[in-house]
């Protein structure tokens, strides 16, 4: 069905979320099992009061999970979601990941609606920096400020550019495809209702039930993503 849906398609977008990057080995957040949130407080580790009152331990996890960014690869789900787009098969990939795997894989012009964790910038002049930086305890910009890491942390909000151009697909999409998102984090779970409510077909693949699956066309639980992407492209 989803590969009849996906040649017929004249717009498909893809949206990422962190079951995308798990079988590459990076932890998710907000999983029932091993959700890094389940035993941590964003707020005070990934907030923009953790970078101000809590830098100690907001640099150190974000060292950690620089240093495991660094030690993962793209996986076959990523290279097939590159190929498909090289081939015309989609059009579009939107993820809530930072991880930058899709580009490594070879997907161009991905909309990263919460920043990106392959580099860290300065918070008073912008400079940016490779964030092997931080895992090298290289804290600070030429200008003598304090380097942050490119993404978007509790208390700010999504870019705008970035988030306008996802809400422009949603509304253009013919079919929309969600791989590996919780669809729990406001706003971007307003952008599969956006694209449904446009007239396109939802397919969600998650390992776990999301408060969207009512709203699917197609539903596809407790399967790893390379897995299904693999038997999918088989018949294209």
């Amino acid at each position: 069905m989803l590969e009849r849906w996906l040649k017929e398609s004249s717009y498909t977008v893809v949206f990422t979320g962190a079951g995308m990057s798990t079988e590459s080995g990076l932890p998710d957040f907000r999983s029932t099992k091993s959700g890094l949130w389940r035993t941590k407080n964003p707020q005070q580790l990934a907030s923009t009061y953790a970078m101000q009152h809590n830098r100690d331990e907001f640099i150190a996890f974000y060292q950690y999970r620089i240093r495991t960014l660094l030690e993962c690869q793209p996986h076959i789900g990523h290279t097939i979601l590159a190929n498909w787009q090289t081939r015309g098969l989609i059009h579009q990939i939107i993820t809530q990941n930072v991880d930058g795997f899709h580009q490594r894989a070879g997907s161009t012009n991905v909309i990263e609606l919460h920043g990106t964790l392959r580099t860290v910038h300065c918070s008073h002049c912008k400079q940016t920096y490779d964030a092997k930086r931080y895992v090298d305890e290289q804290l600070k910009c030429t200008c003598g400020s304090f380097l942050r890491p490119s993404v978007v942390l509790f208390g700010e909000s999504l870019p705008y550019d970035a988030f306008e151009q996802a809400w422009t697909a949603a509304e253009r999409a013919d079919l929309w495809i969600v791989l590996g998102s919780s669809l729990q984090v406001s706003p971007a779970n307003e952008l599969p209702v956006i694209a449904k409510r446009s007239g396109a077909k939802l397919v969600i693949v998650n390992m776990e039930p999301t408060p969207l699956d009512d709203w699917a066309d197609l539903l596809i639980h407790g399967r790893k993503i390379g897995e299904v992407l693999q038997e999918i492209d088989a018949f294209l």
